[in-house]
């Protein structure tokens, strides 16, 4: 169902956004998805945007409400291991997914600091930072409205001691317009002194999960082929007997029960998406497929802080990861409030929280306490300890940080990774089309519209949608009806709502600069 609130946005826009169809989908092709985070939702609007009736199975009561998200990671700077073509990758990834979900976007910059106590230089960054330079421009020329991180000459800058040293004497503004005028708070409330020089600015802005999860959910409300069944728990998948003499391809019956109903119920679709995060296993080894996997237990925590004196950038301080010195990582939201990562096993990471596949199951099984945090919330005594242990990461290196205030949530989850290199961040999707079957295994959010693009690839060539001429159109120019019909107003409206809902602060719904 429909979230009521949406619904109504949606209702007016309805008809217009079907009328734009294009007549390229089999009438009768029909697709069960089961998970409504930002896999499952993101291939629902490019499936019910070419006209397959697509049905979304999501148990909880919205969709997109996972694993923590902050960042939207244009050109994988974040991590420093990962290699240079990644990067590239994450990039074009990123720009593509920005311009689906643009009102979920907030530009301001990120600064990366590589500490005095890490054996790295950022020189050794610059490199693959003038090669994400080149990636950006090249994108440009395909299409001048890849044009979404600004001027490609000001994708990355560099500031030496001395530069901070005057910015830091200069008057804060209210709304940063210049590179000069975000850095004027860094070089007021950073330590100088703990951190290497350059220091490297870089457009990767923020990315709201509250506006993500607005933006898809009224996307989908406006297609009459699209059907999101949230509240809702899919109790077995199982392949339709079917006469070996026709040679049709397998099809899927889904079994499933609305959270405020004792009766279960049943749906047949021609083709079954596993886009359940961190549980996907669950559905492999209901379909009987074994393949290898981690999942990782993660948090993220909110505090407040009216030190600031007005908006301020990302700050990334560069760490190795589940050591005591990992990345700190403090990302800004309206009014004082922010979203905090320390990349240690006190703060985000968890000793006992990667978790790897066993023989007799595709699931990797995580410690039941943490399984009880991802369904019932956490134990709050436990989760104040260490939203304080991440107030206090940060105030090494942001002094003033020390006055900030624990709040009473988190931002957590499980996150699948493909395969057994727990350090992998790019990958989409798995398809064994000799049982009309995927599996979307995004490590990252921002690969979900290329998991899309290849099951629509994987349809065309069964035979589910007819031609591939005109199909594309919408998806390659980014023509997408929410957009055409939808405001930055409604999305605010839509994810205030949502937020209140999950027991976050409203201004967390909030940007502090739009698209």
């Amino acid at each position: 169902m429909t979230h009521p609130f949406i619904k109504n946005y949606a209702y007016n826009t309805q008809v217009k956004a079907e009328s734009d169809l294009p007549k390229s989908a089999l009438p009768k092709t029909r697709v069960g998805i089961l998970g409504g985070g930002t896999a499952g939702a993101t291939i629902a609007i490019r499936l019910a945007a070419l006209g397959i009736k697509t049905t979304v199975f999501e148990k909880k009561t919205s969709l997109i409400d996972g694993p923590p998200m902050c960042h939207l990671h244009a050109g994988g700077n974040l991590y420093r291991e990962i290699p240079d073509q990644d990067c590239i990758d994450l990039l074009k990834q990123c720009i593509d997914i920005l311009r689906l979900y643009p009102y979920s976007i907030d530009v301001r910059p990120t600064v990366f600091a590589v500490p005095t106590r890490d054996d790295d230089s950022p020189d050794d960054l610059l490199p693959r930072l003038d090669k994400l330079t080149n990636a950006y421009k090249d994108l440009i020329e395909q299409d001048h409205n890849n044009k979404v991180l600004g001027e490609p000459d000001n994708y990355y800058q560099l500031y030496s001691h001395e530069q901070m040293i005057t910015l830091s004497k200069k008057e804060q503004v209210t709304e940063p317009k210049t590179q000069d005028e975000w850095m004027i708070p860094v070089a007021k409330h950073l330590n100088l002194n703990k951190v290497k020089y350059p220091l490297i600015v870089v457009q990767e802005y923020g990315w709201n999960i509250f506006r993500l999860s607005a933006s898809a959910q009224l996307a989908l409300a406006q297609y009459e082929h699209a059907n999101v069944l949230t509240s809702t728990e899919v109790k077995q998948v199982s392949k339709v007997e079917q006469s070996s003499a026709n040679n049709q391809m397998p099809k899927w019956k889904i079994e499933y029960q609305n959270n405020q109903s004792n009766t279960t119920q049943t749906a047949e679709v021609d083709y079954l998406i596993n886009a359940c995060g961190f549980q996907t296993g669950i559905v492999d080894d209901m379909v009987g497929v074994k393949p290898k996997r981690m999942v990782e237990f993660k948090a993220s925590y909110i505090a407040h802080w009216q030190g600031a004196g007005g908006k301020i950038p990302e700050i990334i301080i560069y760490g190795n990861r589940g050591t005591p010195e990992g990345m700190a990582q403090l990302t800004p939201y309206p009014n004082g409030f922010y979203q905090i990562h320390g990349m240690t096993n006190s703060i985000t990471l968890f000793n006992d929280g990667l978790a790897d596949t066993a023989e007799q199951t595709a699931q990797p099984q995580l410690p039941a306490k943490y399984l009880n945090y991802i369904n019932n919330g956490w134990d709050q005594q436990v989760l104040k300890a260490r939203g304080q242990k991440a107030i206090d990461y940060v105030a090494e290196f942001v002094p003033a940080f020390k006055n900030a205030n624990t709040q009473n949530n988190a931002l957590f989850g499980g996150q699948q990774i493909p395969g057994e290199d727990d350090t992998l961040r790019v990958a989409d999707v798995s398809l064994y089309s000799h049982i009309s079957y995927a599996r979307a295994e995004n490590v990252k959010a921002s690969s979900t519209l290329i998991a899309a693009d290849e099951i629509v690839a994987e349809f065309i060539k069964l035979g589910l949608i007819c031609t591939e001429h005109d199909s594309n159109n919408h998806r390659k120019h980014h023509q997408w009806a929410y957009l055409q019909n939808s405001r930055n107003e409604d999305i605010s409206k839509i994810a205030q709502v949502l937020a209140k809902e999950r027991g976050f602060p409203t201004d967390m719904a909030n940007v502090n600069h739009g698209i």
